[in-house]
């Protein structure tokens, strides 16, 4: 139906059943969060049709994250939906496709297009005003932000992006938030020369995802440092040349590795995806001299020491990367759409729960026996 708030796919129902954090450490707790009964203009209404796990949901639902959390949170912030509700002059995404009631979007975390980091810097993720997902109360309106709900909201101010017909709702959702971190990740990196060395540290899905974009940009050699076996073994088939476990290699050994790999001087660029302080310091030892090193997953609370004169003696160039604006969840759909049949995706999909289940499933994950499992709101 349509009325002066918008275009609505029939009637909506008043609440949306979500998993909820109310306290640190505490099992979510399923509950009936309201739905909005109006759309701002801009803003849509969307029916979650599924949302994975990600790392930064474990941390959070354990109260070890270093950013501002207004409890009680919806978890969840790499979700796809069908539109159910478009505001006015929400009728096309961000990169001009036309949205239509029943199509299935991504939408990201806010920027207000006025302060000087969306102008000036444009650098949208470091936006003054930035409002993100799963961090704000759902108790507040608009209620419903965040994944592990059957409904969401989308922000006037988020951006929105159709998923391409042969892209399917798990690999959606790793656009969501893994892949588009890893897009904007390489964009912050610069360009990679076909006669280049990459070192990826971490093999978890963000780590095995840039490996394939590593690989398919032309990286001379993908090696990926991490573990589990089974995760390395993934990391194979999406395009590492090499990889190298931590659980039976010593950091001598690893450095002594990529040096034989790399003619003696170490690969030409780093990527750190632990989320694990030390890897910071070993990645400073194994980028070659002149090299770049990128961080994107720190994170946490937890700190390091390492000797700063080692920056300085290599000349390296270290770069960090936060999050990912419109853009990369653009760039992250497009690969994946153009490579749907060469790269396995899917198998990254460890498993499947129910939106009752996701306390299980965040606990799997924090044990490393899920690599990237999957809440399906309609199982």
């Amino acid at each position: 139906m349509n009325d002066k708030n918008g275009k609505y796919l029939g009637s909506l129902p008043k609440f949306s059943r979500a998993a909820v954090v109310r306290e640190f450490g505490k099992p979510l707790e399923i509950k009936n969060v309201p739905i909005p009964d109006k759309v701002e203009p801009r803003a849509l209404i969307v029916k979650t049709t599924a949302c994975s796990i990600c790392g930064t949901d474990v941390h959070l639902s354990r109260g070890n994250l270093a950013l501002k959390v207004d409890l009680p949170v919806i978890l969840g912030h790499e979700m796809v939906g069908k539109v159910v509700a478009i505001g006015e002059g929400a009728d096309r995404d961000s990169v001009g496709q036309p949205v239509r009631l029943g199509d299935r979007i991504l939408w990201t975390h806010t920027s207000c297009g006025s302060c000087y980091f969306c102008t000036v810097a444009q650098q949208p993720t470091l936006c003054d005003n930035r409002r993100a997902y799963m961090y704000e109360s759902s108790d507040k309106y608009p209620y419903l932000l965040g994944g592990f709900s059957e409904y969401g909201y989308v922000l006037p101010e988020s951006g929105r992006v159709r998923v391409p017909d042969n892209v399917d709702d798990a690999v959606a959702s790793l656009c969501s938030c893994a892949f588009r971190s890893v897009m904007n990740a390489f964009d912050n990196l610069g360009p990679i020369d076909p006669s280049e060395h990459v070192a990826i540290q971490g093999a978890g899905p963000l780590g095995i995802l840039a490996a394939a974009v590593a690989r398919v940009a032309g990286a001379r050699s993908v090696t990926v440092i991490g573990a589990p076996a089974n995760r390395l073994a993934l990391a194979s088939e999406f395009g590492a040349t090499h990889t190298l476990n931590i659980e039976s290699t010593t950091h001598e050994e690893r450095l002594q590795k990529m040096r034989e790999i790399t003619e003696g001087r170490g690969p030409d660029m780093v990527l750190e995806f632990t989320g694990f302080p030390g890897a910071f310091n070993e990645g400073l030892d194994l980028v070659r001299k002149g090299g770049r090193y990128l961080t994107v997953g720190q994170l946490g609370t937890g700190t390091t020491t390492f000797s700063p004169s080692m920056i300085v003696k290599k000349n390296i160039r270290i770069i960090g990367s936060f999050s990912g604006d419109v853009k990369s969840y653009w760039k992250a759909l497009q690969f994946a759409s153009a490579h749907m049949d060469r790269i396995p995706f899917r198998k990254m999909i460890s498993g499947q729960y129910a939106l009752e289940d996701v306390n299980i499933a965040l606990d799997k994950m924090h044990r490393l026996e899920e690599i990237k499992p999957l809440i399906l709101m309609e199982p």
